[in-house]
Parts: C-alpha cells; sequence; structure tokens
C-alpha cells in the first residue's frame, strides 16, 4: 500500500518523521497541508488537527513517535532507527521523549507566544520556556559528551526528535558555546543528508516563521 504524509515540511514534527523516511528511502507521497481543503482532509483522518498523520493503505497512524515506530514495524529499511535489544531501545525512546517534551515544547511555546496579539503575550512563560530550554541544553551538553549520535554510534529515532527540536530551539534562545558538546551535535545533525534534505525543503517557508529566522544555518 501506499504510504501517504499529510504534513508541512516547515513542521518541526513533520520533519521528524521526514528525516525517518528519508534515512531509509522509504517511498511516499506528502499531502502538503497548505489550506483549508487539505486540513479538512487531516481532520477527517484526525480530528485534533495535528500534524503529521500517516496513512498506510487503510491503516492511520497519529503522532510522530508512532509514526516512526510504525514505519520500523511495517516498512524496515537498513538503517534501523529503534535497535532491537529492548535495554537499549527504552534508551532511545527516553531520549525521544526529552528532546521532545524538553526542547521542542519549550521551543514551540516560544514561538507560539510570537504569533499572540500584543495583548495576549505571556513574558513569563516565555522566560519559564526560555528557562527550561537552558536547563536541556546543560542536561545534554553532558549526556552527550563522547558520542556520535544521541544514544551512541547509531543514527536512531532519538536523533530524528533531536534535529528539528535543536534547530529552531537554537533559532528562539541560542546555544551558548559553553555548550560545545551540544553545538558540536547540532551541527552533525544538518550535515546528516536526510535532516539536510529537510531543511532544505522548508528554506521556502522561512519568511514565516513568527519570532524570525536568523540569517544562518
Amino acid at each position: 500500500m501506499a504510504l501517504v504524509l499529510h504534513a508541512h515540511p516547515f513542521s518541526s514534527y513533520c520533519q521528524k518523521v521526514l528525516i525517518a523516511l528519508y534515512e531509509n528511502d522509504t517511498p511516499f507521497t506528502q499531502h502538503l497541508l497548505a489550506d483549508a481543503d487539505s486540513f479538512a482532509e487531516l481532520a477527517k483522518l484526525w480530528p485534533l488537527r495535528l500534524m503529521p498523520v500517516l496513512a498506510d493503505g487503510d491503516e492511520v497512524v497519529r503522532e510522530a513517535s508512532i509514526i516512526i515506530e510504525h514505519l520500523m514495524l511495517r516498512h524496515p529499511g537498513q538503517v534501523r532507527l529503534i535497535p532491537s535489544d529492548a535495554k537499549a531501545a527504552l534508551h532511545v525512546r527516553f531520549l525521544d521523549r526529552v528532546f521532545d517534551n524538553y526542547v521542542m515544547g519549550p521551543m514551540q511555546r516560544v514561538v507560539g507566544d510570537a504569533l499572540r496579539g500584543a495583548g495576549e503575550r505571556d513574558p513569563r512563560g516565555v522566560a519559564d520556556a526560555k528557562a527550561r530550554l537552558e536547563a536541556s541544553y546543560e542536561w545534554l551538553d553532558g549526556e552527550l559528551k563522547g558520542r556520535t549520535w544521541a544514544a551512541g554510534e547509531t543514527f536512531t529515532l532519538a536523533d530524528c526528535a533531536a534535529a528539528p527540536s535543536l534547530f529552531y530551539a537554537d533559532w528562539v534562545h541560542p546555544i551558548a558555546e559553553k555548550f560545545g558538546t551540544v553545538r558540536a551535535y547540532r551541527a552533525r545533525l544538518l550535515k546528516r543528508p536526510s535532516f539536510a534534505r529537510a531543511v532544505e525543503e522548508a528554506r521556502p517557508f522561512r519568511a514565516f516563521f513568527p519570532p524570525g529566522a536568523p540569517d544562518r544555518d
């Protein structure tokens, strides 16, 4: 059955899934979420209207991490993004949650605040989100030391989460030079062909980044 990914290339969570698809050259069709009609179709598959959503024949898979897990089960490739060893897989899933919840989450809170009207802004919420990012950078700087990728020497689900998380987080709260391990890891992710492709596909949409996209990357 043909895979159809309902997504937008500038979305961090969509990029997470795109990286997984590109890693294994998995054939799929991308249904661009860009207008009322495309979102109406998305709502039929997932009433919360959140992207990405994967249609695999008659099966509908929601949430980025679950989509990647589904791909590993139903459409495996040479790059095994989730280790076969249960304990190693648990560590990868833990790091996936760290990047989603403690990097991607606060980053999106900053971006979401920028979308609000002047009278609806939440300076305290933004400050708290940036403090969370700073704490996450500090923890990751120690956790990732000595590793090529998030969980070791093998590219995994955790890296699929890390790439867009750190990419956009550094835009809203720059990773300080003192966190050299995290900065070097982010640079390696940008050179990974799967993520480099996702970044290039999203480049035309940078003008829409609410806080303003920096002139780099």
